[in-house]
């Protein structure tokens, strides 16, 4: 049964994007694998940052607009997810405990928090498993 350590509820080898993946790109595999946060990693594997579903839906073009479809779909096409990312990602150790998880996306209003192993990212926490813990093990967070 799981305990209320982070490692515990987290989801482990999350997907992750690159910094030259395209917002389309980036979009389609939200959607397709229905999660709203995709970790950003380097060439070596290492966090640089942290897009949402929100940061991609900002991106697109304004109601307002006089481009044509065919003009903004190119320029959409050539956006990549380094131009639209959160750089200063709060992250969170393995060993910490779901407590002080919850405690930090709350203090830096934040859905989700990559968990960082000795500098490598080992799996993601979101306000879904947050959710989890206290439905199925109340006696968790305490």
């Amino acid at each position: 049964m799981p305990g209320n350590l982070v490692r515990d509820w987290m989801t482990p080898n999350p997907i992750t994007v690159g910094p030259k993946t395209t917002v389309p790109e980036a979009h389609k595999l939200m959607k397709e694998r229905k999660f709203r946060r995709l970790p950003v990693v380097d060439e070596h594997n290492r966090l640089i940052g942290i897009v949402t579903l929100s940061d991609l839906r900002e991106a697109g073009p304004s109601s307002a607009t006089t481009l044509s479809i065919f003009e903004l779909n190119y320029l959409l096409a050539q956006l990549t997810v380094d131009k639209i990312m959160a750089r200063q990602v709060v992250t969170v150790s393995p060993e910490a405990t779901i407590r002080d998880a919850a405690h930090l996306m709350l203090k830096h209003e934040v859905g989700a928090l990559p968990v960082m192993e000795e500098g490598k990212l080992v799996g993601i926490i979101t306000e879904s498993d947050i959710f989890r813990v206290i439905v199925q093990r109340p006696e968790a967070i305490a």
